[in-house]
């Protein structure tokens, strides 16, 4: 099964990585928190410390099908100067993987120059980073492979719509009702 990477910086929000997580490995999806911090302990943007799984140095991306962003600031910030992850999504967008960001951390893929021409979403005040982008007010939009959504409120249907693209709409539906989202 290929891995899904979910990315945890300094200043994450913690209901959103913490979200997709659960979600995805509900799902039976192989959720793998990586932090690019130097440190296994990560602090999100409410001061609650998370214990990522594994190291960014030590994450093998040729085993990923897709790379996920939760936002927070100054999260997202810090994920947006982190060089190495920056050559690991201009990578899978070259070949097609999927490339999933909420809340302020579309910012990262702006900024790369990857939204071109994308239908996206975000955190309301950082669409001047969404260069070339056609930024929606939906809770999260499927561009292709590009998967944004817009906050902590959208956290679980952003997570349930990668469950849809991966798994399928009926694994989907299943999930939905077992955690009786309506």
């Amino acid at each position: 099964m290929n891995n899904l990477y979910i990315h945890l910086a300094e200043g994450f929000e913690e209901t959103e990585a913490v979200t997709i997580i659960d979600v995805l490995r509900r799902a039976g999806l192989n959720a793998i928190s990586v932090s690019v911090t130097g440190n296994r302990m990560v602090t999100g943007s409410h001061n609650i410390e998370i214990k990522a799984d594994i190291m960014f140095e030590d994450v093998d991306y040729t085993t990923g099908e897709m790379i996920i962003l939760p936002g927070g600031m100054p999260g997202s910030k810090n994920l947006n100067e982190h060089e190495g992850l920056s050559n690991q999504i201009v990578d899978y967008q070259k070949r097609g993987k999927y490339l999933a960001a909420i809340c302020a951390a579309p910012i990262v893929f702006g900024n790369l120059g990857i939204l071109e021409g994308k239908k996206v979403v975000c955190y309301p005040g950082y669409e001047s980073h969404l260069a070339g982008a056609e930024v929606r007010s939906n809770p999260y939009i499927v561009d292709n492979n590009i998967i944004t959504g817009r906050g902590v409120g959208a956290a679980l249907p952003f997570s349930l719509e990668i469950v849809r693209i991966l798994k399928g709409e009926e694994s989907a539906i299943q999930l939905r009702k077992a955690m009786l989202v309506e």
